[in-house]
């Protein structure tokens, strides 16, 4: 197949976004508090258009709190492809216990053997993804 019939980048639609937010669990929150951005590593899990994590007190939480605008990143290199998914959106603390009863329940532990209890849902702004081809690199002359 020659490179110029089919583009190497890929948009995802909304739904394929979701597809993979389901699929993957470990991602990069991204946060603004003051003049200074922070990317904090973590699992996390997609239920009913929402992604929910995990987390105790400390810089994350304290940069939650401060701004509640977020980014969170996910993505997967495998042999042919590569994909990642962003979503913007408005971080909150979970604060009833119904909501925390219900998030408990949720697929999501820790990955290292800390306690982590306080819950903080994201409702997406904006959901966009691309899936890349892995391929040799097309001829340059």
């Amino acid at each position: 197949m020659d490179n110029n019939d089919l583009d190497p980048v890929q948009v995802l639609s909304n739904d394929e976004c979701w597809e993979l937010l389901i699929s993957s669990s470990f991602g990069r929150l991204a946060a603004a508090v003051a003049d200074d951005i922070e990317i904090f590593p973590l699992n996390f899990v997609a239920a009913d258009q929402r992604l929910l994590f995990r987390t105790a007190e400390g810089t994350k939480l304290l940069a939650l709190t401060v701004n509640n605008k977020v980014v969170l990143e996910t993505d997967a290199i495998g042999r042919t492809d590569a994909w990642s998914v962003v979503v913007k959106g408005i971080a909150r603390v979970l604060d009833t216990q119904a909501e925390i009863d219900a998030a408990n329940a949720l697929p999501l532990r820790p990955l290292v053997p800390t306690f982590k209890y306080i819950w903080v849902e994201v409702t997406p702004t904006e959901v966009s993804g691309r899936r890349f081809a892995l391929e040799p690199e097309p001829e340059r002359y």
